[in-house]
């Protein structure tokens, strides 16, 4: 598989995504259901913490990835739906530091509220190898 960055700007990626990405050769694509702080009961957890809401999520979606034998290095897409923008924002490091230099195409949403009554943060994702 090859995969290059389509980025007719800098800045994206100093902000940690590409504004695309191009992908040839790939053999397997995982579309991810969109990962919240569900525990493993199915019982959302970290009500009214962004952070930890954000942690678990991404915990989430690595497991969801690691199933299919893959890591967030073959993230090519991730959609960030949150019920705050302004309140996700000062805890995006964190999911910049958690894809470890992957840099997907990203688009990140402010939505009313989530399928699940609490819930701050949901991330989607698509990966392909």
């Amino acid at each position: 598989m090859q995969r290059v960055a389509v980025n007719p700007w800098t800045w994206s990626a100093e902000l940690g995504f590409n504004q695309g990405e191009l992908v040839e050769g790939a053999t397997r694509t995982l579309y991810c259901s969109g990962q919240t702080a569900m525990g493993p009961d199915g019982k959302p957890e970290h009500d009214g913490d962004l952070a930890g809401q954000l942690t678990l999520s991404l915990d989430n979606l690595e497991a969801v990835l690691a199933g299919a034998g893959m890591t967030v290095a073959n993230l090519v897409r991730l959609n960030v739906y949150t019920t705050d923008v302004d309140a996700l924002f000062p805890h995006y490091g964190l999911l910049v530091a958690r894809l470890r230099g992957a840099a997907p195409a990203t688009t990140m949403l402010g939505v009313t509220r989530l399928a699940i009554p609490g819930q701050m943060v949901e991330l989607e994702g698509t990966a392909v190898s």
